[in-house]
C-alpha cells in the first residue's frame, strides 16, 4: 500500500506501544515496521496473526498546514465507504491516530502514472462522484492563508514571490466564468497515493482532501508526475470523454497555483517540521516551475482558453 517498509527496531514498540495499545485491533501486533514517503505524518504497517493494517500518526505541524484531522477522518470515512480508498476502522481524535485497511498492490511512480491515464480518469471519476466531502479545499484560499502563517512568525519568503500576485488574481478571475461546481477531490494525488491491485486503482491519504474543482485535481495529478502537456490533454480527454481544451487551461492552471501555494507550504515545514527532509529545496523546486509557468507564453493562452467553450 505503501513503498516498502523499512526495517524495524526494538524502539518503535518502545515509542508507540502506549499509542497502539489504544486500539483493540493492534493489541496482538506480531510487527511494527515504518513505511517510507510522510512528510506531514508517520506511517506504519502493523502486523497481527490475522491480518495487517496501515497507523498514520500525525506530526506536530499539521495545524499550521490546513490540515483537519477530524476532516481527514470523516472524507476518508467516505472514500473508504465508496470502495475508492483504503477502509477506515479506527479513530482516536486527539491522539494523532487514524487506522485504515491495508491494501496489497502497486505503489506508482511517475513512469506507472504515465501509462495508466485512462484508468486513473476512471478512479478520478469514481472519487468525484462519492457524497460531499466534510469541507471545501480552495488553493487560493490556502495560499492566502499559509502566506499570512509565513508572515505572521517570520519564515522564509522565496525572493520575487509576492510579483506574481497580480497573476494570480487573474486566475482566479478567468475561473469564474466557466465555474462548474465543487465534487469531493483528495486534492494531493502525487504518484505514491496510487495504489493498483491489478483490477483497479486505488486512491489513499485525504491530509488536505475536501471539495474542489475536479480540474485541480486532474492538474494535480499530472503535475505531480511531471508529466509532458500532452499527457495532461490525455487524462481530460480520458476524464471528460471528449477533448477540451478549456478544461486542460484550467487544469494546467490549477497545477501552476499548486505550485505556488505549496512553495510556501514548505516554508512552514521547513522551519516547524521534526521529519528529517529538506522541505526548504522541496519548495523552491516548486517555486522554479511556477516562476517559469507564470512567465510563459502558454500562461497568456491558457487565461484565454479556460474562458471560452
Amino acid at each position: 500500500m505503501y513503498p516498502e517498509a523499512v526495517s524495524m527496531d526494538s524502539a518503535l514498540e518502545q515509542e508507540f506501544s502506549a499509542l497502539f495499545n489504544k486500539v483493540e485491533r493492534l493489541q496482538s501486533r506480531t510487527s511494527i515496521k515504518e513505511l517510507s514517503g510522510g512528510l506531514t505524518n508517520r506511517n506504519f504497517l502493523v502486523e497481527t496473526p490475522d491480518n495487517k493494517y496501515v497507523a498514520r500518526v500525525s506530526s506536530n505541524s499539521s495545524s499550521l498546514l490546513a490540515i483537519n484531522r477530524d476532516s481527514e477522518f470523516i472524507n476518508s470515512t467516505i472514500a473508504g465507504q465508496g470502495e475508492v480508498g483504503a477502509q477506515v476502522l479506527d479513530y482516536l481524535p486527539g491522539e494523532g491516530l487514524l487506522l485504515i485497511s491495508y491494501i496489497q498492490g502497486k505503489t506508482y511512480g511517475a513512469t506507472d502514472v504515465a501509462s495508466n491515464l485512462t484508468r486513473i480518469a476512471s478512479s478520478l471519476r469514481n472519487l468525484h462522484s462519492l457524497k460531499a466531502f466534510d469541507h471545501e479545499f480552495n488553493m487560493f484560499t490556502t495560499q492566502r492563508n499559509y502566506l499570512q502563517i509565513v508572515q505572521d512568525h517570520g519564515f522564509r519568503v522565496p525572493d520575487g514571490y509576492l510579483d506574481f500576485e497580480p497573476l494570480v488574481a487573474n486566475i482566479k478571475s478567468a475561473f469564474e466564468v466557466l465555474f462548474e461546481g465543487l465534487v469531493p477531490c483528495n486534492n494531493d494525488l502525487l504518484p505514491g497515493n496510487f495504489i493498483d491491485d491489478g483490477k483497479k486503482i486505488w486512491l489513499i491519504d485525504y491530509e488536505y482532501s475536501g471539495n474542489n474543482d475536479a480540474c485541480f485535481e486532474i492538474g494535480n495529478v499530472w503535475a505531480e508526475a511531471f508529466l509532458p502537456l500532452e499527457a495532461l490533454e490525455e487524462l481530460v480527454t480520458a476524464y471528460y470523454g471528449e477533448f477540451r481544451p478549456d478544461k486542460v487551461a484550467r487544469a494546467w492552471l490549477w497545477a501552476l497555483m499548486a505550485k505556488y501555494g505549496w512553495t510556501l507550504w514548505a516554508s512552514i515545514q521547513n522551519s516547524v517540521s521534526d521529519i528529517e527532509f529538506d522541505f526548504w529545496e522541496w519548495g523552491m523546486s516548486k517555486y522554479e516551475l511556477a516562476q517559469k509557468e507564470f512567465t510563459s507564453d502558454y500562461f497568456k493562452k491558457a487565461l484565454i482558453a479556460v474562458t471560452q467553450r
